[in-house]
């Protein structure tokens, strides 16, 4: 079991959410590209992490009519600390955009670019975007934590596909926010493009083995958004009989949450199936 006991990190400074608030720095930066949003229907704008970003086909399989999804990138390089540093200023802006496209509202699709700082930053980087927008807005953070709770779960068993600095702040961000973390382990990647792709059986193996070093956990949590998660989490919850909440599936269902929708998508595990 690859378990961390961390102590709470501290919270984000002042200047950090200023910062966010009044960064300016032009689209061409991000390398990435939003489209205009076909009128009539609520539309989501989404943020992810890596330059041109396309709408995941994950959002159509679940939401296949009644809502519109854009998408942009911030040019996230590598899944460290040093890495989300260098971009964190570009989500304010990138929402702006996404506002001008005809957003209804804002997600922050990248969960460990809003949780390492801490819970105080993911909650002061919504508010800086609503401030910034005019939208509600969340983040894929923000999602997890929800998603969490509504399935009731407290004790949790965690596989990422993080390196053990980042799933340190995850332990922490968890923390602050209520969870007790009795197993957490991490695939080690900090650029996807520097592996083989995760496959279906390989996330799943991975996951249950995560699960086996925590027998108490009363639900698992798989954290990353480029991680291919929703055909897995109804195997994986009758597999290991406890509910599971993961990055990109759940952003989905809280963003279309924030637009006035139930975020039902049956077939797809237990919160899914609710709504």
């Amino acid at each position: 079991m690859n378990q961390l006991f961390v102590k709470p990190s501290k919270r984000a400074s002042r200047r950090d959410f200023l910062r966010l608030a009044s960064a300016g720095a032009a689209l061409a930066a991000f390398g990435g590209r939003s489209l205009s949003a076909a009128p009539g229907e609520p539309t989501l704008g989404m943020i992810f992490p890596p330059a041109n970003t396309p709408v995941p086909p994950e959002a159509r399989l679940m939401y296949p009519t009644g809502v519109e999804f854009l998408a942009l990138g911030v040019g996230l390089e590598r899944m460290t600390p040093e890495g989300y540093d260098h971009v964190v200023d570009r989500i304010v802006p990138a929402a702006k955009k996404l506002a001008s496209d005809g957003a209804n509202a804002i997600d922050v699709m990248g969960t460990s670019l809003t949780f390492y700082k801490g819970a105080a930053f993911n909650q002061q980087l919504k508010e800086s975007i609503t401030k910034a927008t005019g939208l509600p807005a969340t983040t894929m953070s923000t999602a997890i934590i929800d998603g969490l709770r509504a399935v009731g779960g407290h004790r949790l068993a965690v596989a990422t596909a993080y390196n053990d600095e980042v799933n340190r702040r995850l332990h922490t961000f968890l923390g602050e926010s209520g969870f007790e973390v009795l197993a957490q382990k991490g695939l080690g990647i900090e650029r996807f493009e520097d592996r083989p792709p995760v496959t279906h059986d390989e996330l799943f193996n991975f996951t249950v083995g995560v699960w086996k070093t925590a027998p108490k956990a009363d639900a698992i949590l798989v954290s990353c958004g480029a991680l291919k998660t929703l055909d897995l989490l109804a195997p994986l919850e009758q597999r290991c009989g406890v509910p599971v909440v993961s990055s990109l599936p759940h952003a989905l269902w809280a963003g279309v949450r924030l637009l006035g929708l139930s975020g039902r998508a049956e077939g797809y595990g237990t919160l899914l199936s609710k709504g």
